[in-house]
């Protein structure tokens, strides 16, 4: 599956801090496909409150940007650990490739990370859903179809796709706790906060992109990610959305670079 992705440039403040820029990471955001109602890529409403879609290939965004979210000033995303440990955050799967193998990486090297999953790919995959949890790995809400848009719907449709996506995920593993939502793209909107938060989920960021989701060598990714990384800080990563080799190849030097300066943590599920 190919969810390929955008990332903008923010600023945000250390800590739980303000957004002042939109997007993830280094580059200008990518075109977000159209809200998704169920696992297609044909644009159509967002899902309904309790909906039962199948699974469905992903959507692949275009490369021209069109539309930028809200940069007021008036919410604040959690960007970093809350201590002075360093999370690991694999986003957009599970995939039945990737998500295993970077789960035996984790695993061989005694690592604990936060997983954030997209809607259809639980639905596609709940036993992965379910080998996460037993790892110990913590879950994070990643949105239904990796709807870049998503900020920009009304209330009422950003809650129908988050709870959707929540319910899911529940359905793997029932009354696991879900504490965090990373909007796809990092495309932050007051809106998108304001429903995150209503549903006891904290707007999770984060302090590092290396740009894994562009394919770079597994040297270049590691390398980014040490050299950027900061006590507290939050790693984007992925393991899904295409071809992982790289990030994949890029985990043992990751792990060994960060630990010699920091203890990696998986985010806390309880408060």
């Amino acid at each position: 599956m190919e969810l390929r992705r955008a990332h903008g440039l923010v600023a945000v403040v250390t800590g739980f801090t303000l957004l002042t820029a939109t997007g993830c990471g280094g580059g200008s955001p990518t075109a977000a496909p159209s809200p998704s109602h169920s696992p297609s890529t044909s644009p159509s409403p967002s899902p309904s409150p309790s909906p039962s879609p199948s699974p469905s290939a992903s959507p692949t965004p275009s490369k021209t940007p069109t539309t930028r979210p809200t940069t007021e000033k008036s919410y604040v995303l959690q960007r970093t650990s809350g201590s002075s440990g360093v999370a690991l955050t694999f986003d957009d799967g599970p995939h039945p490739t990737w998500t295993p193998r970077v789960l035996d990486a984790l695993r061989a090297r005694g690592v604990k990370a936060t997983f954030c999953l997209v809607g259809t790919q639980v639905r596609a995959h709940p036993d992965l859903v379910r080998r996460i949890v037993a790892d110990g790995h913590t879950l994070c809400n990643h949105s239904w179809n990796h709807e870049f848009k998503l900020g920009t719907y009304s209330d009422a449709k950003i809650s129908s796709n988050m709870r959707a996506t929540n319910n899911a995920i529940h359905e793997a593993v029932p009354g696991v706790p879900i504490r965090y939502f990373r909007h796809p793209g990092g495309n932050w909107t007051a809106a998108a906060v304001r429903v995150a938060r209503s549903l006891g989920m904290s707007p999770l960021h984060w302090t590092v992109d290396p740009q894994d989701w562009r394919r770079p060598a597994a040297s270049t990714i590691s390398s980014r990610v040490v050299k950027g990384t900061r006590a507290g800080g939050v790693v984007l990563l992925h393991d899904a959305g295409g071809d992982r080799a790289q990030t994949l190849a890029a985990l043992p030097s990751i792990i060994s670079g960060l630990r010699a300066k920091y203890r990696l943590i998986r985010l806390p599920d309880t408060l």
